[in-house]
């Protein structure tokens, strides 16, 4: 395992819009509009929650640890909101992109150092979270919902793939977001 690295983390938070775009864009609805079952999301859903994230998350949570320490807690983030109902996918995909650009400009002006990294604040269900820590999961939630993404689509074969079922992990995985 590696330490976080702030240059990683942009790096890869960088690339998640052209990654969304080239699995999502241009798709027909069956890979971007079902789901695995009652209480699932689709692929389009997760796209609508990253804008969310993206809106009241991450760099609203990385301006508060600066300003106020752990002396303000976060605002609680409802999980479950998802952005765009009514919009098209492509839409979504074009809003995503912007909003991730303007926030990595954003992150890029805070011109961080070692020492911010380190600079504590207070989530509202963990407690005390480093700026590091924080910075850290916004690239694994990227990756989190990356996976959902390709397992979701998966599953729309999931009968068609036959006995290569058992070989293919994708369709062995029921998802990993709930906490333990």
């Amino acid at each position: 395992m590696m330490p976080h690295d702030l240059q990683q983390t942009i790096s890869l938070l960088s690339h998640t819009p052209a990654t969304l775009n080239a699995l999502l864009r241009n798709q027909p609805e069956i890979w971007t509009l079902r789901d695995e079952g009652p209480g699932t999301w689709s692929a389009f859903d997760v796209v609508g929650h990253l804008i969310h994230c993206e809106q009241a998350d991450w760099i609203t949570r990385a301006t508060t640890i600066l300003q106020f320490g752990e002396d303000q807690a976060f605002e609680p983030l409802n999980r479950q909101t998802r952005a765009g109902q009514g919009q098209s996918l492509d839409h979504l995909l074009d809003e995503f992109t912007h909003l991730r650009k303007r926030n990595l400009d954003e992150l890029r002006e805070l011109n961080l150092q070692p020492s911010d990294l380190n600079r504590r604040g207070r989530h509202p269900a963990f407690g005390p979270v480093t700026l590091s820590q924080l910075l850290a999961a916004w690239a694994v939630h990227d990756l989190t919902h990356l996976h959902q993404i390709a397992r979701t689509m998966a599953h729309q074969y999931r009968d068609a793939v036959g006995p290569w079922s058992a070989y293919l992990g994708v369709l062995q995985c029921n998802g990993h977001s709930a906490p333990p």
